[in-house]
């Protein structure tokens, strides 16, 4: 994830006491193989943090003699002062043979700490090291292709809004956040045109971003006031792009006062938890299946430096054993938009429907994808725009 981080010196005591071991299931070695996290945010956020902390629980589960330790809150506002690749030496201090480092600020920092341990695989997650080839050989990039999820939230928030005003609560600008949100985009623009058969000019698509991938006092936009902004200017649907909970919160606060709006969370399987009213579903990440992958490899002698980009398992999405990238399905979506949603899913998968096929331009009308042109990995991963037909700004300049 493309998170901005300022790195200063060390704090030395909370080196000294940083490293959690995360409670878990008897070990089944005597000497187990200890992987470390480190999490941008706190491990048990509802979201991007405490998803990625429950893919190395899995790990503990389903790979004997693997002990996970964890870091969280590694971001500007909770560990000010602190590099990664001083943290990188506190987990290996304690044991870690391999580092999985769940955020794309942190791609310096992990290059820089797989190059001091060589002894140490790595996996940084979101970036692209090895795509670029400037990975050292110990170290691995994992993302899931969650431009699916967001197509199907923005399908179903499509599906759903009475006004044809759908708000996205976007964190800060990069590549990664201009494809997600553009993928919402795409799927909701399908369900309005193709499903729907309405014009596409009474759609009404607004990105809207903080800054961050959560709320800093301070440094970013208040993503509950966002939402309140939504809400209260027409917008009845808002897909949620940031690691932290606040669309639904707010959703549920309105929903009490008598408002009819709804709120797609982002990340976690369980963010729905607690808003059955408002939750039209939550796309989200199951970083278990790629985690355990990589640490067998690294188990058995057999890694290799890979880019892996995993997609849903399109025989079911929501298997946690084989699919990075899930949809579940909110209690507050309707009957006929589920099924609907089920049509999309299905088409998706079997290659019937690629959204990501020309003609598209971009915000500025430059092509992006001319007619019929289907867009490469490469495409979509760079993407350097909003697409046209989307408001808001697709640069932070």
């Amino acid at each position: 994830m493309g998170k901005i981080f300022f790195w200063g010196l060390a704090i030395a005591c909370f080196l000294a006491t940083a490293v959690f071991t995360a409670p878990g299931p008897g070990l089944a070695a005597e000497k187990p193989f200890t992987f470390g996290l480190l999490l941008v945010g706190p491990y048990n956020d509802h979201g991007w943090s405490q998803a990625h902390f429950d893919g190395g629980k899995y790990v503990e589960e389903k790979v004997p003699g693997t002990k996970m330790i964890y870091i969280d809150k590694v971001n500007p506002a909770d560990r000010a002062g602190v590099t990664i690749p001083q943290l990188v030496d506190d987990m290996v201090e304690k044991g870690a043979k391999l580092i999985i480092a769940n955020s794309d600020d942190m791609k310096d920092g992990t290059r820089e700490a797989a190059l001091q341990h060589p002894e140490v695989h790595f996996v940084h997650i979101s970036g692209d090291g090895v795509l670029t080839g400037k990975a050292p050989k110990n170290l691995s990039n994992l993302m899931g292709r969650m431009e699916y999820g967001k197509m199907m939230a923005g399908f179903v928030a499509a599906m759903t809004t009475k006004t044809g005003k759908i708000g996205y609560l976007g964190p800060l600008i990069n590549e990664e956040t201009r494809r997600l949100s553009a993928s919402a985009f795409l799927g909701a623009r399908y369900a309005w045109e193709k499903v729907l058969k309405k014009n596409a000019r009474d759609l009404k698509f607004q990105v809207t971003w903080i800054g961050f991938w959560f709320n800093i006092p301070g440094v970013t936009a208040d993503p509950t006031q966002v939402v309140q902004n939504f809400f209260n200017t027409g917008y009845d649907v808002v897909i949620s792009g940031i690691d932290t909970t606040e669309a639904v919160v707010v959703a549920r606060q309105k929903k009490k006062q008598g408002k009819n709006i709804w709120a797609i969370p982002y990340d976690y399987l369980g963010a729905c938890q607690g808003a059955p009213d408002v939750c039209l579903g939550v796309p989200y990440f199951n970083w278990g299946p790629g985690y355990v992958k990589f640490i067998k490899a690294a188990m058995s002698g057999n890694w290799k430096s890979e880019w892996d980009w995993l997609g849903p398992d399109w025989k079911d999405i929501n298997n946690p054993d084989t699919s990075t990238v899930g949809f579940a399905p909110g209690p507050a979506l309707s009957v006929s938009a589920n099924k609907a949603l089920d049509a999309f899913i299905r088409d998706l998968g079997n290659g019937k429907i690629n959204l990501f096929k020309g003609p598209l331009n971009y915000q500025d009308g430059k092509p992006f994808l001319k007619a019929g042109q289907t867009a490469s990995d490469q495409q979509i991963w760079y993407m350097e725009q909003l697409l046209e037909g989307m408001s808001g700004q697709s640069s932070a300049k």
